[in-house]
């Protein structure tokens, strides 16, 4: 008896906490559209980008180290040629181009609108997920999908007004750069084949390193107030570095779907610190978008049966 209870709370602990991970990295991103529109008023959105995301790969290099060198070993272990053009392709896709878009759009466009993109994110990784990883929802998980897609179209439809043509493109080509992110994270942690904080750093260095020599070039040095450099080096510290370690984590328990339609409840918690903050209010059709939400990222994080993936203690 106690054998089997071991095992189900062991079962259940590992069924949580990605659960929980996704979670915290939701609410941690929805901070990040406010903070990024009060960086852009005094910089572009290439430097903003580029110096949030190669400041967080400078933060990780001593974990990076840490990790990849065990005791007693005095060189690293050499990534292969495939894992490096993968860990390129994931920071190209997700920070160079994906964020780059982002940022430029909401130039010209408002944080709600902003957040819609990440929303609909679930619709691409849905289509490469059983392209690519044989991760085929089953018919509920698909539902879920649906609906909280259907309930962030429904709850972020105020904010889309006559918006600028060239922004919509935009948002449009972050939301095909964001899916390619999840489906090579997935990858990874379903092989097992690079440990989480390699998963996390590489892809920093690359992408935000390419993205802030483009802004060199662009944009100019950067010249910002003190206020503007505190807000970069949080979004460095804790909305990028913290939250892309959870974010890659929960991807060794939980399909790249179920992880992103979870995500959902990050445009949402956009709003409500938008509410406090800047006194925009959430109407009562608003709300049962939310709860539509919540329930659509609930059904798409139900279990998957395991094929033959091993879960590590």
């Amino acid at each position: 008896m106690s054998i089997l209870n071991r095992s189900s709370a062991m079962h259940s602990e590992h069924s949580l906490l990605p659960v929980a991970e996704v979670f915290l990295a939701a609410m941690i991103w929805s901070s990040s559209f406010v903070a990024v529109k009060v960086v852009l008023a005094y910089t572009g959105p290439f430097t903003t980008g580029g110096l949030r995301y190669f400041i967080a790969f400078l933060m990780s290099i001593p974990l990076l180290v840490m990790k990849r060198r065990p005791k007693g070993q005095e060189t690293l272990p050499r990534l292969t040629k495939a894992e490096w053009i993968q860990l390129s392709v994931m920071g190209i896709s997700q920070y160079t181009i994906g964020n780059a878009a982002l940022f430029f759009a909401l130039q010209t466009m408002s944080a709600t609108s902003g957040s819609l993109a990440l929303s609909l994110v679930p619709i691409p990784v849905l289509l490469f997920s059983a392209i690519f990883l044989h991760e085929r929802p089953r018919g509920l998980q698909l539902i879920g999908v649906l609906i909280a897609v259907v309930g962030s179209l429904l709850f972020f439809s105020p904010g889309i007004k006559t918006q600028q043509p060239i922004g919509l493109v935009a948002l449009s080509i972050t939301i095909v750069s964001f899916s390619i992110f999840p489906i090579l994270g997935r990858r990874f942690a379903r092989e097992r084949s690079l440990d989480n904080i390699t998963l996390t750093s590489i892809p920093l260095g690359i992408g935000g390193g390419a993205l802030l020599v483009l802004a060199l070039f662009v944009e100019g040095l950067p010249r910002m107030p003190l206020q503007a450099w505190g807000l970069i080096i949080g979004l460095a510290s804790v909305n990028t570095l913290l939250a892309y370690l959870l974010y890659n984590h929960s991807l060794q328990h939980l399909t790249a779907v179920q992880v992103n339609v979870m995500l959902n409840l990050s445009p949402i918690g956009t709003a409500l610190i938008a509410w406090g903050a800047l006194g925009e209010h959430i109407s009562p059709f608003q709300m049962a978008a939310m709860f539509m939400i919540i329930a659509g990222a609930s059904l798409a994080q139900r279990r998957i049966p395991n094929r033959g993936i091993e879960i590590p203690e």
